[in-house]
């Protein structure tokens, strides 16, 4: 897969549930809204006000290697999102 169509995959993931959640290889779970899409990586914002709140941009390449997951509203669960499907 090329830059361009994992930037498209990635826009497809941030549009897929009001709220996504990532698993990264080292197993730390990020949970929140993209924010920002760049050809080098993702930009996830964790929080909820500006005291609470964290920003993180998460490289392709753990992104590649992560579990994504995007909140289903219809079902009211956790739905996997695949980046090569």
């Amino acid at each position: 897969m090329n830059t361009e169509q994992l930037v498209e995959r990635l826009i497809t993931f941030a549009e897929a549930g009001n709220q996504q959640k990532i698993q990264l290889e080292s197993g730390l779970i990020i949970q929140g809204w993209v924010m920002e899409i760049t050809d080098e990586a993702l930009l996830i914002s964790s929080g909820y006000s500006d005291k609470v709140g964290k920003d993180q941009w998460i490289t392709h390449q753990d992104l590649i290697t992560a579990e994504l997951f995007y909140w289903d509203n219809q079902n009211d669960t956790w739905a996997v999102f695949h980046l090569n499907d």
